[in-house]
């Protein structure tokens, strides 16, 4: 990977401050800051007026959202959903879908994800709904989808599962769990937070019924993206104004409308990735924005790889070390999020001490909180996370180690 080229495209990197908690939310793009900018300045107005420049803004729109379903491989543009945050949709979805669903009616959450895909299933109990938890595997930290298949019913109507955990650094199987979820008669609605700003997410390809995530993580703006598949979305009750009827996809799951603004920043994003794939390989015609995708969340996988194996080849030789997570850096298993607990100095400690450095990294919960009190990490303040992207570099994190190696 050409990181000098990367690195010019993100105007923060040009602080003497290196960035390490980036699944908190990843630096943005110049190309988004100037889109934000040009948005405001030539196309703000409202939506659906008769004048030109509304037109225009209408188009724009319009152009971003169906690049939007051509980045996550939509079917059509009307499955890609804008709300303000991944914790909202999922809210949004939660409270429309469950108008459908009668008491006695099953869901299953996980003990690894973030709070956005559990609190909103969880909550759902108060309407006698219950909820069922897929736990973690203790010895291995990985989901087994065996213990799934003992949780599913015919009662079950959702499973809700995370992509990448935000502190286990996990990639989850979603193509085979969607497989049985569907095989039992259910849905599966998937946080893809964690994974989306290391891998290529190809919703058609996962089947899965619900995706979302957030811009904020990969690269954008704050805001998030949820796609549906369109019967299941055109099944949903509208939340939106009383004459925002049902057959209105997406608009009846957008109350108020989206962020005009940042859904238009977003094409920075795409256009970016299009760079990547210029900078690095031979043109050809006949290959289509999937394949370029494709080779380019490839590059970014290979060099994200070799970050996490300089930082876990380290974290490994220490014996009051332990890898909350997979201890390999093999990119098809992992993302390099990666957590860890000292047995002698609480996570906090730890953090504080980097802190001096000027190096961002975080320790906590991160929102997983189910998770951390199921290891028992609480008296621990939770984890050390270092949370690695395509921008950073083997230096930065040999520099990181160097500073371990003063605290350990």
């Amino acid at each position: 990977m050409d990181i000098e080229f990367v690195r010019e495209q993100f105007p923060a990197l040009k602080r003497d401050f290196i960035f390490m908690d980036n699944a908190g939310g990843s630096q943005v793009l110049g190309k988004v800051i100037e889109r934000i900018g040009g948005y405001l300045v030539h196309h703000n107005v409202q939506l659906g007026a008769s004048y030109k420049v509304s037109r225009e803004a209408g188009e724009k729109l319009k152009y971003a959202t169906s690049r939007i379903a051509e980045l996550i491989n939509a079917n059509q543009t009307e499955e890609v959903v804008i709300g303000s945050s991944t914790t909202m949709l999922l809210r949004i979805l939660s409270l429309s879908i469950s108008r459908q669903w009668k008491k006695g009616d099953e869901v299953i959450v996980t003990d690894t994800d973030h709070e956005a895909n559990v609190s909103p299933w969880m909550d759902l109990e108060e309407k006698g709904i219950k909820v069922r938890i897929w736990k973690v595997n203790p010895d291995t930290l990985e989901l087994e989808i065996n213990d799934l298949k003992e949780l599913m019913n015919d009662r079950t109507k959702l499973v809700a599962v995370t992509h990448a955990s935000n502190v286990l650094g996990t990639i989850n199987p979603i193509k085979e769990i969607a497989k049985e979820v569907h095989k039992a008669g259910a849905l599966i609605c998937v946080d893809g937070v964690a994974y989306a700003p290391h891998r290529k997410v190809d919703v058609r390809e996962l089947d899965a019924d619900f995706y979302t995530f957030s811009w904020y993580k990969t690269y954008g703006p704050h805001l998030a993206v949820m796609y549906g598949k369109y019967d299941e979305l055109l099944k949903l009750d509208s939340l939106n104004h009383y004459f925002i009827g049902k057959k209105e996809v997406p608009y009846k799951l957008q109350p108020g409308n989206f962020n005009f603004e940042l859904t238009y920043s977003t094409l920075g994003i795409i256009e970016y990735y299009n760079e990547i794939y210029r900078r690095h390989f031979n043109r050809k015609k006949d290959e289509d924005f999937q394949a370029r995708l494709t080779k380019t969340f490839g590059l970014i996988a290979a060099h994200e790889e070799k970050l996490a194996s300089i930082l876990l080849e380290y974290l490994n030789e220490i014996p009051e070390v332990k890898i909350i997570g997979i201890s390999e850096a093999e990119a098809t298993r992992r993302v390099p999020t990666i957590s860890f607990v000292h047995s002698r100095l609480k996570s906090n400690e730890i953090v504080e001490k980097v802190d001096e450095h000027r190096i961002g990294i975080r320790f906590g919960d991160f929102y997983a909180k189910k998770l951390i009190q199921s290891l028992n990490l609480e008296d621990r303040n939770g984890v050390v996370r270092v949370s690695l992207v395509h921008y950073n570099t083997p230096r930065e994190v040999r520099k990181l180690i160097k500073i371990f190696k003063e605290i350990f």
